[in-house]
């Protein structure tokens, strides 16, 4: 193997697929990434085993070769270089990869290429395509939704239904639940329904703030794998097996109280109630008080903790219906607040016991619902 690139281009590169090298694993190539020079360009693979990424640099080729060196060295090595010129050699029948950039040279010990995973090949089965701006806020906007604790797998994941023109993402954690609608650029065959690991969705999200083009994604026959095709890389990935909660359930179909006040000022007043909420379960309460002819409806938010004080802020807002109570976790409140990008949301509540919903104003296309907490009043 004989080549040379950029080093920026190399380590735009490196840091589109080293997130998908195993940190610690029990088959050690897998904390390796694949470096192959083939057909004018400079192929990198890196995989954990459950998520696989590639991507493809430009690079002078001289001699085709492939080898696999340990990810983190060589990112590191090559984000420290200057943004010049990069000669990577590795000779014939030998794993040290030697690397030099005008005064800076290193040699890095590989493993053989043949003992590295092979990736899946996704070609058969539903294929979509979405513009990359729609499928990055969907992401944004249910990914931190998700459940983290491995201890009912499939809300670890973001199910996608995939139906005519539309893709539904859904993600819950028992407390929240999160549901975001958005147009695919053509309509698929048939509805398919999967459950794709957040993780993968996240890294997905990374690599789409560059991304102009629209994404192709193919989900395989057996609903085992999903492929994300972008301009330059390609993100394989596992899917979760099970069935996903019946989400519907939980959405309240009608409200007693609707509230609809400025994100910022709903969030600053959140953000500071929760610096009281952090020693009492991190609870906040809202009362939502309607307005007369010439007052305002208003929002008080409040939180309390016995051994340390409390706080109370009010914010104006426009009231449809009767006055209400409800309690909710703070965290959740500011994590839906921060993704909203439009000016206003509104708060629809029926009793302090049930779920409370959140929408923005001005779209149709995102739902959140949080369960309360149970607090005297």
């Amino acid at each position: 193997m004989k080549l040379s690139c950029l080093q920026e281009n190399l380590s735009r590169g490196l840091g589109i697929v080293g997130r998908a090298a195993a940190v610690r694993s029990t088959l050690p190539i897998t904390q390796n990434i694949l470096l192959a020079a083939e057909q004018s360009r400079l192929k990198l693979v890196a995989t954990n085993l459950e998520m696989a990424a590639t991507c493809w640099v430009g690079a002078k080729i001289e001699q085709d070769g492939i080898t696999t060196i340990p990810a983190r060295l060589l990112i590191d090595f090559v984000n420290s270089l200057p943004n010049e010129l990069i000669e990577i050699t590795l000779p014939d029948n030998s794993h040290t990869l030697e690397i030099s950039s005008g005064r800076f040279q290193a040699h890095i010990n590989g493993i053989d290429a043949r003992d590295f995973p092979p990736i899946p090949d996704v070609s058969d089965g539903m294929a979509a395509n979405i513009e990359s701006n729609a499928l990055r806020e969907g992401i944004t906007q249910v990914a931190f939704a998700a459940a983290t604790e491995e201890s009912r797998p499939v809300l670890t994941g973001i199910n996608a239904e995939f139906e005519g023109e539309q893709l539904k993402l859904v993600a819950a954690d028992g407390f929240r639940l999160a549901v975001h609608e958005t147009a695919l650029s053509s309509a698929v065959k048939e509805k398919t329904t999967v459950i794709i690991p957040t993780r993968t969705l996240s890294e997905l999200n990374r690599l789409l703030g560059e991304q102009e083009e629209p994404v192709e994604i193919t989900i395989n026959q057996q609903k085992s794998q999903a492929l994300f095709r972008l301009k330059n890389a390609e993100l394989v990935s596992q899917l979760i097996q099970g069935s996903f909660p019946d989400y519907s359930q939980v959405i309240p179909q009608s409200y007693t109280t609707r509230a609809v006040v400025d994100v910022g000022e709903f969030l600053r007043v959140i953000k500071m109630s929760s610096i009281f909420a952090r020693d009492s379960s991190g609870i906040v309460r809202l009362v939502v008080a309607p307005g007369a002819e010439l007052i305002p409806g208003k929002v008080t938010v409040s939180a309390q903790a016995e051994e340390v004080g409390g706080n109370t802020s009010e914010i104006d807002a426009l009231v449809d219906g009767e006055e209400a109570k409800i309690a909710f976790n703070a965290r959740y409140l500011a994590d839906v607040l921060s993704i909203i990008h439009q000016s206003q949301v509104a708060i629809e509540t029926t009793t302090p016991s049930s779920p409370g919903i959140i929408r923005p104003v001005g779209v149709d296309n995102y739902i959140h619902v949080i369960m309360p907490m149970f607090v005297q009043w």
